[in-house]
């Protein structure tokens, strides 16, 4: 997996500008490359800050034995005498960092192209930790969380079940020699990965733009819009890979450019859920 080289070259010699009706075309893969690349970096950078929150919030309270502070942020994430569940959520946090940080690694293209060994052995890692990540987390949903109300619990599982199938699709491609496929399933693992980020953003974002929650009860934290931000954290991302990997392939000029300007929208759209996630409850916990 690595992140698509979109770059459109210029037609004609080295050094000698092609003709308009030959750059006319490139313009709408230049554009539909620079959104891409300004989501990603805006991506990249929100997730280095979930993951530095992450060991900030959990490594410090573990390191001073304290595990039940977890349960201030996650409910049921320490239990005394459970060790079996309590060592699972551990390590599913553990996993967690380790998936953002291969992950970003495996998007790298230099890496690839200058370390292929490297990217390689990683990819074999980040896929095997996605995988293990996935079924940690549908076993806590089935023991921890089962008394919790289906319509949240559903969603996330079929996160969960999409990380496993899609990681391991993407190694099979890879294990056929089919690496654009690989790259592809790869992608789409990764993107599913990230559903827990996705929700914090949009859940966060919901609740600074209607002053409030709106849609579900704070207490409980259950209610409709929790139920539809638990879906769209695995589908929007989903869809909007699949709309990008067609017009990329067979889209026109219009197609691309409206892409290119969704893409757009969807950068200032996660930079403020950055934002507002990294206000709500990360920076306040580091």
């Amino acid at each position: 997996m690595s992140l698509p080289a979109l770059d459109a070259t210029a037609a004609g010699r080295p050094g000698v500008p092609a003709p308009r009706a030959a750059q006319a075309p490139d313009r709408p893969a230049r554009a539909l490359a620079a959104a891409v690349r300004a989501w990603f970096a805006v991506a990249l950078a929100g997730q280095a800050l979930f993951a530095a929150y992450v060991v900030l919030a959990y490594g410090r309270a573990a390191l001073a034995g304290q595990p039940a502070v977890w349960n201030r942020i996650v409910p049921h994430a320490w239990t005394p005498g459970a060790t079996g569940m309590n060592a699972l959520f551990a390590s599913h946090v553990l996993l967690t960092v380790l998936v953002l940080a291969s992950g970003a690694l495996q998007l790298l293209p230099s890496v690839r192209r200058r370390a292929p060994a490297l990217h390689r052995w990683n990819g074999r890692f980040y896929l095997v930790a996605a995988l293990a990540t996935a079924l940690g987390g549908l076993a806590m949903l089935a023991v921890r969380h089962a008394g919790e109300p289906l319509a949240q619990r559903l969603p996330l599982a079929a996160n969960a079940g999409l990380v496993a199938l899609f990681a391991i699709l993407a190694w099979h491609r890879a294990r056929a020699r089919r690496f654009q496929a690989h790259s592809e399933w790869a992608l789409r693992a990764w993107l599913a990965t990230l559903g827990v980020w996705f929700f914090r953003l949009g859940i966060t974002a919901w609740i600074v733009a209607n002053r409030g929650p709106v849609g579900f009860d704070a207490e409980t934290f259950t209610g409709p819009a929790i139920t539809a931000f638990a879906w769209a954290q695995t589908l929007v991302p989903l869809a909007a890979f699949e709309a990008w990997r067609r017009v990329r392939r067979a889209g026109g000029p219009r197609a691309t450019f409206a892409l290119a300007g969704g893409l757009g929208a969807a950068t200032l759209l996660t930079a403020g859920g950055i934002a507002t996630a990294a206000m709500l409850l990360w920076l306040r916990r580091m």
